[in-house]
């Protein structure tokens, strides 16, 4: 119907027109009918309408489209375009000419537009194009549209009202669904759960909830199906429009939507197969990898419509980082050490994670170099230093210690008195046999006088008997004295807090060590004694002097090991080389011997080595 007919049109032609708009208006259950019936109705309400604009949004994209024209779809309306854009740029009503560039004259057609705004937002506008000489009053018309768009605004919040109401259910049956699958144990048992509770409330004939193994379809769960066998034929159909879907990597649907992908091939075998009106089939996301398909099938009933299949993406997006987990957690170790492979190799060879990469290249680079780069291997022990004599200062006999003159650590010369023992009972010993020694040789002169043989015999004994006696006295006394046998240093001993107590003889009371010759000792662990031959050099660092390193030459590596720490260890003897003014015997220190030359990873792994060999031997059968 093009304007001029609208012009012509007769007064029943007119009341036959707004009943139908009017009965489009109030009973249709379409929005697309409502629009129509609402703009018709208002069309009829301006004097000389030529046409009518209804658009409305805004979209997923923010974009705004026309929804219902008047007279008719058919009818070119594309000059009042430029109308609807500035009432949508402005948010106001405007009036403009019929070219939409001016303000109109009693003597030309003109536009009216209207912004339609809900709860502040702006929703679309309405643009009516009126005839030369109609009332061109822009209180008026403005307060018509006004009015009239309650009409419209009341239908957009009943359709937000009805649309919030069905996202709080999906939101709440998945929420339902992902407690189930949180609640029951085990992939399967979960996965057989939200099979049957799906079933019920879509409502379907059968749900179906394959899982994803190694770039196939393993059937897991089939509704009001405990047990079932994965070569039958239903679930072999099941499983190839499950691999259908995940190939295509997008929900698919039978009979199709609008935007359905093509090639649903072996979901049309499923359905001639099992009589099935509708199949509905949607890919179980996590992240960016799909770990299963959820496939519902009605064989009676209506087809399965947007809502419902978006209710499907819902429920399976927000499940499948669930059932992912599961599965995780769920693996035996053979997968689970193979699934880091594969993530790591991925990670390694994709695309991104540069860093990663960088990481990788620098160890390995590092890893080539260490593996053919040598260097001196030596072997690390514990080391003390010690004389290579040392001579013993013991006690001469029994008696008391009546002074003491050195101590650990102070140096000696030869000669020099160490300490001295008591010596009083020594001297009165030898008055006692001075005065019989005179007693006896008294005795003897007379027997001599008298020519008693049988006297002067005896006391001749008596003689020599005091006389040997007065030799070792005089030896004691002699000896009670200590003195340093050579130059050197006491190594052991300290007799100040000691004095008066009594000693045996025998008891060692000092130790003295030369300060010109010394000796390494060394503790090997056993791990390294095979390493070590005599004659091999090496370095000692002394604790009280660890800026100064120290050569030696082995010279014994001795048979006999010592326990210490849970731990065996070998002592290894060796001399020291250079300068030793500074030694002290007793310093303590680390030694490292010098084995040949190995390869640097060898020298950081041979112990880890060592130990796993050991290990492996012992625990083999």
């Amino acid at each position: 119907m093009g304007i001029a007919s609208v012009h012509s049109m007769g007064a029943d032609d007119r009341v036959r027109a707004e009943a139908i708009a009017w009965a489009r208006f109030s009973s249709t259950t379409r929005a697309d009918d409502f629009y129509a019936g609402w703009l018709a109705i208002l069309c009829s309400q301006l004097e000389r309408a030529e046409g009518g604009l209804l658009v409305l949004g805004p979209d997923a994209s923010g974009s705004f489209a026309p929804v219902a024209f008047w007279p008719n779809a058919s009818h070119d309306l594309r000059h009042l375009g430029a109308a609807a854009q500035r009432v949508l740029d402005g948010r106001e009503g405007v009036i403009l000419s019929a070219d939409g560039e001016s303000e109109p004259t009693r003597d030309q057609s003109a536009q009216f537009g209207y912004p339609i705004e809900m709860a502040g937002k702006l929703r679309g506008a309405v643009v009516v194009q009126v005839g030369a000489g109609a009332d061109m009053s822009l209180q008026r018309s403005f307060r018509l549209v006004h009015w009239s768009s309650a009409w419209l605004i009341d239908h957009l919040r009943q359709q937000h009202h009805e649309e919030s109401d069905a996202r709080l259910a999906r939101i709440g049956l998945a929420t339902d669904l992902a407690a189930t699958t949180l609640r029951e144990e085990g992939v399967t048992v979960s996965a057989l759960a939200i099979a049957n509770e799906l079933a019920v409330r879509l409502p379907c004939e059968r749900v179906s909830i394959g899982l994803e193994r190694d770039g196939d379809i393993e059937l897991t769960a089939i509704s009001h199906t405990a047990v079932f066998n994965p070569k039958m034929a239903v679930a072999r159909s099941l499983a190839a429009a499950m691999e259908e879907t995940l190939d295509l990597d997008a929900a698919i649907v039978l009979p199709p939507l609008d935007d359905a992908p093509p090639g649903a091939a072996a979901h049309a075998d499923l359905a001639r197969d099992q009589r099935d009106i509708a199949i509905c089939s949607v890919p179980m996301r996590d992240k960016h990898r799909v770990i299963g398909v959820v496939t519902a099938e009605r064989t009676s009933g209506l087809p399965f419509d947007k809502e419902t299949v978006d209710l499907l993406e819902t429920i399976a997006a927000l499940l499948a980082p669930i059932f992912a987990l599961k599965e995780r957690n769920e693996r035996s170790l053979w997968r689970r050490l193979r699934d880091s492979g594969d993530e790591a190799l991925s990670r390694l060879l994709g695309p991104s994670h540069l860093g990663l990469k960088m990481v990788v290249l620098t160890v390995a680079a590092l890893a080539l170099f260490f593996s053919v780069y040598t260097t001196t291997y030596r072997v690390s022990a514990k080391a003390v230093l010690e004389g290579q004599i040392q001579r013993a200062a013991v006690a001469p006999f029994d008696g008391h210690i009546a002074e003491s003159y050195v101590r650990a650590g102070d140096v000696v010369r030869a000669g020099q008195v160490l300490c001295r023992l008591d010596d009083r009972d020594l001297k009165l010993e030898r008055t006692r046999l001075l005065s019989d020694l005179d007693q006896v040789q008294g005795k003897l002169r007379q027997a001599q006088a008298t020519q008693d043989r049988g006297a002067m015999a005896i006391l001749a004994a008596q003689s020599k008997e005091l006389d040997a006696q007065l030799a070792l006295n005089g030896d004691r006394l002699a000896r009670a004295s200590l003195v340093a046998p050579f130059d050197g240093v006491v190594v052991s001993g300290d007799l100040s807090q000691l004095l008066d107590t009594p000693v045996e003889q025998g008891k060692l009371l000092f130790q003295i060590s030369p300060l010109e010759s010394y000796r390494v000792i060394l503790q090997v662990d056993e791990r390294d004694i095979s390493e070590l031959r005599a004659n091999q050099d090496g370095a000692l660092m002394l604790s009280g002097l660890p800026g100064q390193v120290f050569p030696f030459v082995v010279r014994q590596i001795t048979p006999v090991s010592t326990t210490q720490d849970g731990l065996n260890y070998f002592r290894v003897e060796a001399h020291l080389h250079g300068s030793i003014d500074r030694l002290r015997p007793g310093m303590e220190g680390v030694g490292k011997i010098e084995v040949g030359r190995r390869r640097l990873i060898w020298i950081w792994t041979h112990s880890l080595f060592d130990w796993l060999r050991m290990w492996t031997w012992k625990e083999a059968p």
